[in-house]
């Protein structure tokens, strides 16, 4: 058997870094010495990753090559924004290609034990996000992006640590207002109106046409309305939270409850249940997954609908006013540092609802492995 296995990432890496030497030194602030010596860490990374070593002995490797040649290549960018050369823009290439290989060894064959599984289920979500903060930050220093048009995230991340007071009080204003109160009144009156319909199927025949026809309703038509009705604070934004998720919750809520066949509510009338527990042992169960996504549709919606309705008028805090503001003013790193807190809050809100989903609907074939 052949000691090596050759494989396009490292190929691809091995060329990116030959190519990136006719073009040293990398930065104004790097020595040629420097610039190889990046180029050396590449080289060996993307040699040892063709040769057949164990999975974790070339991660090992590939973690060293990959990530220890993106931290020179960021160090040398200081005092030397707008320097970089052919030569700097091909070696980072060629490390973001052994973070792919990277991420293609970890991943494996799926062959892992439940419990490893997990750890790589998280940890290549995590690099790859990492890589994109990398990528980001080096080509925006390197080829010297104006700061108003995309302010590298250091500087993004300089802002947040500079400015956790203001984050705070636009995060309690936004979220733990306006968010989370209309989030739970919309959903469950959305359930509880649902529960009527499925009922009372003239309600159902009334209320459709009606969802449908708000659905298709432009937000930034609702939130000046909304505004208006329940003033300029924290009220009016859950209004409109309440309206945006209203509706996707009765939509999907009523499509779960018709998702039981007619013979399995036929079995159950056999034993004498009634109405009531042939919806709440049968019915319910089978609608958990159409519920669960309606809640998870209304995370990102309600988020959405809150920052874009203190555009209309807002005391002075929440996060959808400070984006707005920080605009005017081309401050950049702000506005990036309430997208990042958005995006933040955003996705810990749908990962714990997905957990609780999971956790919940077990029972689907799509949990089974």
């Amino acid at each position: 058997m052949s000691a090596i296995r050759i494989n396009w990432q490292a190929l691809l890496a091995l060329i990116a870094t030959l190519a990136s030497l006719t073009a040293l030194p990398y930065t104004a602030s790097m020595s040629a010495g420097f610039s190889l010596a990046v180029a050396a860490l590449l080289l060996a990374g993307a040699v040892l990753s063709m040769l057949r070593l164990a999975s974790a002995l070339e991660a090992l490797v590939l973690l060293i090559a990959s990530f220890g040649a993106a931290g020179m290549l960021i160090t040398g960018l200081e005092s030397a924004t707008g320097t970089a050369t052919a030569g700097y823009f091909a070696s980072l290439a060629a490390a973001w290609l052994l973070g792919w290989r990277l991420v293609t060894v970890m991943s494996g064959d799926g062959s892992r034990s439940d419990r490893t599984a997990g750890i790589v289920a998280i940890t290549v979500p995590a690099l790859f996000g990492i890589w994109v903060l990398i990528l980001w930050e080096c080509i925006v220093r390197g080829a010297g992006v104006p700061f108003v048009l995309l302010p590298p995230p250091s500087a993004i991340g300089i802002r947040i640590s500079e400015s956790l007071p203001i984050l705070a009080a636009d995060f309690r204003q936004t979220v733990l207002k306006a968010v989370l109160f209309g989030y739970v009144v919309g959903c469950l009156a959305g359930f509880l109106v649902a529960i009527l319909a499925d009922r009372f199927r003239f309600f159902a025949n009334g209320l459709l046409p009606v969802g449908n026809m708000v659905s298709a309703l432009p937000m930034i038509g609702i939130a000046p309305v909304m505004v208006i009705w329940f003033g300029f604070d924290w009220q009016s934004k859950a209004a409109v939270v309440i309206v945006m998720t209203f509706f996707p919750m009765l939509v999907n809520t009523l499509a779960g409850l018709a998702a039981t066949s007619e013979m399995e509510r036929d079995l159950m009338r056999t034993y004498g249940a009634t109405h009531w527990q042939v919806l709440l042992k049968l019915r319910m169960q089978a609608a958990m997954p159409f519920i669960f996504n309606a809640l998870k549709i209304n995370s990102t919606l309600a988020l959405i609908g809150a920052i874009v309705a203190e555009f209309f008028g807002t005391p002075i805090v929440g996060m959808g006013f400070r984006i707005s503001t920080e605009v005017g003013r081309m401050n950049l790193d702000m506005v990036w540092a309430e997208i990042a807190l958005a995006a933040i809050v955003g996705s810990l809100f749908y990962g714990a609802l997905a957990l609780l989903e999971r956790t919940v609907t077990f029972w689907h074939p799509s949990y089974r492995r």
